[in-house]
């Protein structure tokens, strides 16, 4: 189990740069958190969704 929430923080910080945060305030950075939340778990589940993709374009 812990091994799927470390993978998914790894994408976070090393691909979208959310290493360190600037300090703008709780919202903006609650805001960036979920929207790069949301990119890491499409990221992860890209090579399922080009699949599923490809099988309903041949």
């Amino acid at each position: 189990m812990r091994a799927k929430v470390e993978h998914a923080f790894l994408i976070i910080k090393r691909l979208f740069g959310f290493a360190k945060v600037s300090y703008r305030g709780m919202v903006k950075n609650g805001n960036r958190l979920f929207v790069v939340a949301a990119l890491a778990n499409l990221f992860m589940a890209r090579h399922h969704l080009l699949r599923l993709q490809q099988g309903r374009c041949v």
